[in-house]
């Protein structure tokens, strides 16, 4: 894997994936949203680059509706999905080797709050670092689970009021479960005992309308919690929710998630906006102190995370335009539509970042100064969207539909 010369260190968020990951070598970890470290990279070897619809290993088909992209720990598979319009919210529990379900429950039931037909009930993906599992589900809570799914917790979060829904992801920071809890109204980030649910802190947040997931880096001698939103980037200590700094972005809607490049952090809006970078480290409104960089970025919106790999940062547009720029400098290098619309971010792969788009098929694309497609690949799929991320497992890849899972090996080899 190729991964940039980070001098911000990114922090795994769940601290207890070190400890064990030299029992699980066979089948690396991914324990929640983009990975260990909450930057869409991956550690496995031998992911499949080719594939097509006999490459397969097996699907299963997912009651409901769901985009929360699949989270794993060892041999087991995290996802969640809505039944009945939104009034039931379920955790699914599925072997990652036979595809067939260990268990399911039932986390909440209910009236269901409005939400987007580009989101639904159950777009936030679960986070575990193998003694809980945690799913967020807007209005119907916050719950925690055991691997064998006994319910360790249930935390009620309100209402979340506004017409898109949620679809921030919770992540483990030692032994606290963060959750982003942006709103129309009253939007704040909590954290709660991983074991018990009670709230450690509480802090409010500036502005609505923002569904993206934090990271946790290291630097300057500390360790930020940083979280995209609909004014800005905020950076919080992790242990107390106190407020570190913050740097006001171009257009609002701060739904991907905030990507580190060297020792910059990189920041893209929701809606069509400058991409910008940020240096960490300061105190207070660092808008003119801290802002590196920003380059004019107009036309389609984005939901999609950037990935940087290397020197390149690569981001994808609705619309399937991505456009590759210097990550230390935002100097932009091409701009090229590589797929169909596209809603899912990224991953990357030994050097390869892959997209996969609504249809389920995925360019894999290697970074550099010009585009550079390495495969086009299709799981055959027809009248599925596909909406949450990959998940690389050592030979396979994990792929969600919203009503499907597919488990990928490599394409046959030809006759």
């Amino acid at each position: 894997m190729t991964c940039p010369p980070f001098s911000i260190r990114v922090v795994p968020h769940c601290l207890a994936w070190l400890l064990l990951v030299s029992t699980v070598q066979a089948e690396p970890n991914w324990p929640q949203w983009r990975g260990p470290q909450g930057t869409g990279h991956s550690q496995a070897e031998q992911v499949p680059q080719q594939w097509n619809a006999e490459s397969v290993l097996w699907k299963v088909p997912l009651p409901g509706v769901g985009q929360s992209s699949p989270v794993v720990w060892g041999t087991r598979i995290f996802l969640t999905s809505a039944l009945d319009e939104g009034q039931q919210r379920v955790v699914y529990c599925i072997d990652t080797n036979t595809g067939k379900t260990v268990w399911e429950q039932t986390a909440w039931q209910g009236q269901p709050e409005p939400t987007h037909q580009m989101n639904g009930w159950a777009s936030a993906t679960c986070a575990t670092d193998g003694t809980v599992v945690v799913a967020f589900f807007g209005k119907g809570g916050l719950h925690a689970y055991d691997l064998d799914g006994k319910l360790l917790w249930s935390l009620d979060l309100g209402p979340f009021v506004g017409p898109w829904g949620v679809a921030a992801c919770p992540i483990l920071v030692g032994d606290l479960v963060i959750q982003n809890c942006d709103a129309d109204e009253n939007p704040y980030l909590i954290a709660v005992d991983k074991l018990t649910g009670k709230t450690v802190w509480k802090t409010e947040r500036d502005g609505p309308r923002g569904w993206s997931t934090p990271i946790v880096i290291a630097a300057a001698g500390r360790t930020e919690l940083v979280l995209n939103g609909h004014t800005g980037v905020t950076a919080y200590n992790p242990q107390n929710g106190e407020k570190l700094w913050f740097c006001k972005s171009f257009n609002g809607r701060g739904e991907p998630t905030i990507t580190p490049a060297g020792d910059l952090l990189c920041a893209v809006n929701g809606l069509a906006g400058d991409i910008y970078a940020v240096r960490p480290g300061g105190s207070g409104d660092v808008t003119e102190t801290h802002r590196a960089w920003h380059t004019p970025r107009r036309g389609g919106r984005d939901t999609p995370s950037p990935i940087v790999i290397g020197p390149y940062m690569i981001v994808a547009d609705m619309k399937g335009i991505a456009t590759c720029y210097t990550a230390a400098t935002g100097a932009e290098l091409w701009k090229e539509r590589i797929c169909d619309a596209i809603s899912s971010s990224p991953i990357a792969v030994n050097g390869l970042a892959y997209f996969q788009d609504e249809t389920g098929a995925t360019v894999i694309i290697r970074p550099g100064p010009t585009l550079d497609v390495v495969a086009r690949n299709s799981l055959g799929a027809e009248k599925e969207i596909f909406r949450a991320s990959l998940t690389p497992l050592n030979g396979r890849l994990l792929s969600r539909s919203q009503s499907m899972l597919y488990c990928i090996g490599p394409a046959p080899a030809a006759p």
